[in-house]
This record gives C-alpha cells, structure tokens and sequence, in this order.
C-alpha cells in the first residue's frame, strides 16, 4: 500500500533533483547572456504563468515533477541570443551546468551525512555484526568493538585483519579490542569450514566513524562524490565478472526509485532507537546516490542526454566545422523517443519485479 505522506516526500525530494538540474543550465544560460524563454516548475502541460523576469516566464505545470528550461533558439543557430548562436565552449558549459549540478547537490548531500555521522576513519576496524554462535560470539565479541590487535600484530585495515584471520584457519589467534575505554584481550580459533555467508570468525566488519567540524567534512564530500562516480560507472564491468548480484546492478525508473526510497524510509522508522546514527540515514544515503547518479548519466554520449548533445558540439569546437542542426535535431528526437520507450520497459520491470534494497 502507498503511505501518501511518503509519496509526497518522494515527489517533493525526486522533484527538487530534477529542479537543480535544470537550474544549473539556467544560471549557466543567464551567465553567458544566452535567453531562456520560459523556467517551468513541473513538466507540461501548463498550469498556470507564475510571474516574469526580463524575457524568461516562470511556469507552474501539471505533472509535478522537477523542471524544465527552455532556451531561446536552442534548435535554431539563427534566433539572435539563443543558444544556437553562443559560442561551441558557452554551449558546452551549459549542457554541463545540470549535471555539475547534479554532482554539487550530491557533495552538499555528503556534508550534510558526515555532519550527522561523522567521517570514516580508515586507520581502524570496527565490528558491525556478530554472527550467532560463532567463534567470534563464543569469544564475547561485539558489535562496535575496534580490533586493535591480532597475534600482537597492529590492525589499521581489515585488509590485514582478514589476511591474518586467513592465514590461522583453525589455529587460536589472540585479539586485543577496544571497547569505549577499556582494552578486552578474547582468543578465538577461526573456522575451516564456515557456514554460507560467514566468515571464518562470523564477524561482519566495517569502519568507525569519529565526529569532525562541517567544515573538515567538505573535502571528504567531493572525494566521496568521485568515488561514488567512480562506483557506478564500474558497475556494469563488475555485473559481467559476476562481482555483484543483478539486482544490485539493475536499471530502475520512477517507479524503482520510489520504491527503495519507500523502504530506505521505513527503514529509518524503524531504526529510530538505534545507538548507531548511520541505521537512520537510508533515505539520505539513497537521496546522494540519486543525485550523483542524475549527474553522471545526464553525461553520458546518448542522444537527448546532455552529453549527447554536447557530443554534437564537439566537432564545431575542433575543427570549426557545424553538424547541421535539422540532422542533430534529428538524432537527438529518435534517442528521445528511444529513451521513452526504454523508460517504459523499466517502468513495467519495477511493476513486474520489484526493487529491493540491499
């Protein structure tokens, strides 16, 4: 069943993605003098006229869902002022201005999560899970213990934790953990044979995190962006070496979307008295993958996409010689329609078989 207040949010936060896109080409646009005809709040058909600054109306709309800009002469180069007539690398950065701003609102996003959890510290390994009766469990571990030490070797990575845990298969190994402020010494003895989906310890592992000002936070967040860029366009390598599941790897629509952001929501309900403060931050962790997401595909060279039509303009900056508009035009309505169609087969996917959150 649909939780209307839930719809609402999900229309106001994929709304609001879609609405800083397009302002980024609009700022963009007013920068370098380039009209823009009309700012519409929601996509067509016309709801009503808002208001007017210089020559740009601003429009409310009936489907309510982010925004559209259009651009005066954006498929005709001789509409004095438009798009058509600026200049290749003017018209460059403003097919950009969506997607950066995609990707800015995504490192925004990540300040805002770190400021609420703090940052990764990646000199420490921290227990998130505790399998039942496993060595782990028998020895008294627990979840939020930091291992510091494995058979008085130093641990600053799982990396190493897992190696030595590897290498002692079977063996008693000694750990020191810290737990708040004290030193707890356990000895387990990792497992041959672990059961399915456990380790050799039944241990799950993770990395702490520790409180920073915002401020520090900043430059955490746009390396986390790019990471998170790099990520997704890994992701189909990783789907074709078997590294990650389908699902995981599958392409969703509004309907997709809407549904992981339905259960990251619950997910935060029901996590609400966790000690932990990241089991309450689904919604915003799926919120910063949809927005870097938006950003990073809009570049990709596919027709009607921003970086489709910034493909077309390419080699007019190059080799100072135009595509024709009505053949440019041309490509980028059959990639429309074609995306339209795609996006319609998604959308029965997402129906058909629902999306789930890992």
């Amino acid at each position: 069943m649909i939780d209307p207040l839930t719809l609402l949010m999900f229309i106001l936060f994929f709304g609001f993605m879609l609405f800083v896109h397009e302002l980024g080409h609009y700022l963009f646009a007013k920068i370098f003098g380039i009209n823009v005809e009309e700012f519409g709040f929601g996509y067509p058909p016309r709801l009503v006229k808002l208001f007017k600054i210089k020559e740009t109306e601003f429009s409310l709309n009936w489907i309510p869902f982010g925004a559209f800009v259009r651009l005066s002469g954006e498929t005709d180069p001789t509409v004095p002022g438009g798009f058509g007539t600026a200049k290749p690398w003017k018209r460059i950065i403003v097919l950009l201005g969506g997607p950066l701003m995609n990707l800015a609102t995504g490192v925004l996003l990540f300040t805002l999560l770190f400021s609420q959890v703090g940052v990764p510290d990646y000199t420490k390994v921290m227990i998130a899970s505790v399998a039942e009766n496993s060595p782990a469990a028998q020895a008294g571990m627990q979840s939020g213990d930091l291992i510091s030490q494995v058979n008085q070797t130093a641990i600053s990575d799982s990396d190493t934790l897992i190696q030595l845990i590897q290498d002692n298969k079977g063996k008693e190994i000694e750990m020191v953990l810290q737990r708040g402020e004290e030193s707890v010494v356990v000895r387990a003895v990792p497992r041959v044979n672990p059961p399915e989906n456990e380790g050799a310890l039944g241990v799950g592992l993770s990395t702490p995190m520790v409180p920073v000002p915002w401020i520090r936070t900043i430059p955490i967040s746009v390396q986390a962006t790019i990471d998170q860029c790099v990520a997704i366009l890994e992701m189909p390598g990783m789907l074709i070496r078997g590294e990650v599941p389908k699902e995981q790897a599958r392409v969703v629509g509004v309907v997709g979307i809407y549904t992981m952001f339905s259960q990251a929501r619950e997910r935060d309900v029901e996590n609400q008295t966790s000690a932990d403060p990241i089991d309450r931050t689904f919604t915003l962790r799926l919120l910063i993958l949809i927005s870097i997401a938006l950003g990073l595909t809009n570049l990709f060279p596919i027709p009607a996409l921003d970086g489709g039509r910034i493909l077309f303009i390419l080699p007019e900056l190059l080799f100072r010689k135009r595509i024709p508009p009505k053949y440019e035009n041309l490509v980028h309505l059959i990639g429309f329609v074609t995306l339209i169609a795609l996006m319609f087969y998604i959308t029965a996917q997402d129906i058909i078989n629902p999306v789930k959150l890992p």
